[in-house]
């Protein structure tokens, strides 16, 4: 029996795990989204969570101890600089789990790990709408009034007319007007 016992191991040592999951975290955070099995994607989640809830305090101690747990300079500036503006007023829940087919060779259950706020397909064409959740007990009076959401219309694509573009014409009758020009400064200048 497992119980109470929270960490999957994954069969592997301590250091062995520490040093993968700060192999994927970094890969998570350069590419966006990574293919694995479906046992390592939840254990990267809990991994990966918590350092980008951190980077939303850009502050130096936040920065090392981030640093402490990815090993990467490029992935960490990258976490404190793109995805945590990204991510600022989200939470939690930064990542989301894919299940896929299984694997050919042996049958493992896949995944694949994403950060929430980079995937175009299920963010692209909505409107943002603020969610607004109130617990309650009681006889449900208030009920309707929480649940309530109204969205903003979306503004609707505004048509651009394209110009045609200047003929090339004007530029070569400009051209023969400046030497006249510095003529004229060359005889005031004798």
């Amino acid at each position: 029996m497992r119980h109470g016992k929270k960490v999957n191991h994954l069969g592997r040592t301590d250091s062995h795990r520490k040093a993968m999951m700060s192999n994927m975290a970094t890969s998570l955070i350069l590419h966006k989204r990574i293919t694995t099995t479906l046992a390592k994607a939840k254990a990267l989640r809990v991994y990966v969570e918590p350092l980008i809830t951190k980077s939303k305090n850009d502050t130096t101690h936040s920065r090392r101890t981030v640093f402490s747990y990815l090993q990467d300079k490029d992935a960490v500036s990258i976490l404190f600089r793109e995805i945590a503006e990204k991510v600022a007023n989200r939470p939690g829940g930064y990542t989301r789990i894919i299940k896929m087919e299984n694997r050919l060779g042996d049958n493992a259950e896949m995944a694949l790990i994403e950060l929430v706020d980079y995937n175009t397909v299920y963010t692209k064409g909505e409107a943002a709408v603020a969610k607004k959740s109130t617990r309650r007990r009681g006889s449900g009076k208030g009920k309707v009034a929480a649940t309530e959401v109204k969205a903003e219309p979306v503004a609707e694509a505004v048509e651009v007319k394209e110009e045609p573009v200047a003929e090339a014409a004007p530029a070569v009758e400009e051209a023969p007007e400046a030497p006249a020009a510095n003529e004229e400064n060359a005889e005031k200048g004798e």
